[in-house]
């Protein structure tokens, strides 16, 4: 079942798309790329204090100790060993241009629009702990605060990016509520070391994204997609490891 939280989540990114393309003819071509390289460093900062709000503490002598790290790097070249063998990129890209093709007629940059807003949306720090808390606990409080922030990056991705963005919601309402159903699921195993870790891994894919916004490089953060739910299945079988043991 979709979490309340999810809901509200994907009505704010329909209504902040729907102002952005209100206003979209009233941007000049400089202004909207300006501010999609406003967006592109704005999200590299929130994934990279997402991460590094997973992977630093505070250790017993007051000092800061990183953690999770080798973790991180398995999980990001298993992730993207699976992602690229079964292409992912190439999977969510083709939906994106189906849809360009339905709907062509609304104009802009269709796919990259439906793709950069979906792996915005979807794959960050917030997406994947509020939707897990949700399902754990039944709390919103961070979806709340996510729905804020997703709503008027919608409004500037719908002026810059176009229609696409619309879409995006459905692939929120798809994500985060299977996430939410799944912590339903597995509550009683879910601990929040795994959560942590999979929150860190969102983090730096959100980097990635920040980077292809500011067209720095090109990385393919669709395949490495996997790399968030790794964290899960190790768990698992470190559990099933000390069992048999």
């Amino acid at each position: 079942m979709i979490g309340v939280g999810t809901l509200i989540n994907a009505l704010a990114i329909i209504l902040g798309t729907g102002v952005g393309l209100l206003i979209k003819h009233g941007i000049p071509e400089r202004v909207k790329h300006t501010i999609m390289q406003g967006i592109g460093l704005a999200v590299v900062l929130i994934g990279l204090s997402g991460a590094l709000q997973e992977v630093l503490q505070v250790g017993v002598d007051g000092r800061l100790e990183r953690r999770f790290t080798m973790l991180i790097i398995f999980c990001l070249v298993g992730g993207g060993l699976l992602g690229a063998l079964f292409r992912l990129e190439e999977h969510i890209g083709r939906v994106g241009q189906r849809l360009e093709k339905r709907f062509s007629g609304l104009g802009g940059d269709f796919a990259r629009g439906f793709i950069t807003a979906s792996l915005v949306f979807c794959v960050g720090a917030m997406a994947v702990v509020g939707a897990l808390e949700e399902g754990l606990t039944g709390k919103i409080e961070i979806l709340l605060s996510k729905s804020l922030l997703d709503g008027i990056s919608a409004v500037i991705f719908g002026a810059s990016l176009g229609p696409g963005v619309l879409f995006s919601a459905g692939a929120v309402l798809l994500y985060q509520g299977i996430l939410t159903f799944l912590a339903g699921l597995v509550k009683t195993v879910m601990t929040a070391e795994v959560v942590s870790q999979m929150a860190a891994v969102g983090g730096i894919l959100i980097i990635g994204i920040g980077f292809n916004l500011l067209e720095i490089t090109e990385i393919k953060v669709g395949n490495l997609l996997p790399a968030i739910f790794l964290p899960i299945l190790i768990d698992l079988a470190q559990k099933g490891l000390l069992a048999l043991a």
